[in-house]
């Protein structure tokens, strides 16, 4: 039988190897909008974060992001990023 291989991503914010399933993508639309992708299947360029506040802290500080995607983040974006991530840690 042969084994499907699982899809790995980088976390942008700590740079840990991590299956794409765990992490919440950015993405950049080719209208040049930044959104964020809950079903890692919207068109455009993508960065990907780790569950974790530690990590978007990480990315904003060294705009890791902003170099994945090419572009600069206003600040909403890192704003709905950590309050989808507050929400997904108390739960």
């Amino acid at each position: 039988m042969i084994k499907k291989k699982i899809p790995m991503r980088q976390c942008t914010g700590c740079g840990e190897m991590k299956t794409k399933k765990e992490l919440i993508r950015v993405i950049k639309t080719p209208e040049n909008e930044i959104a964020i992708d809950f079903t890692g299947k919207k068109n455009g360029r993508g960065a990907y974060l780790c569950n974790s506040l530690e990590c978007l802290k990480k990315a904003r500080k060294t705009k890791a992001i902003e170099r994945s995607l090419k572009t600069t983040i206003p600040d909403e974006i890192y704003d709905q990023l950590e309050k989808e991530l507050t929400a997904v840690e108390q739960n």
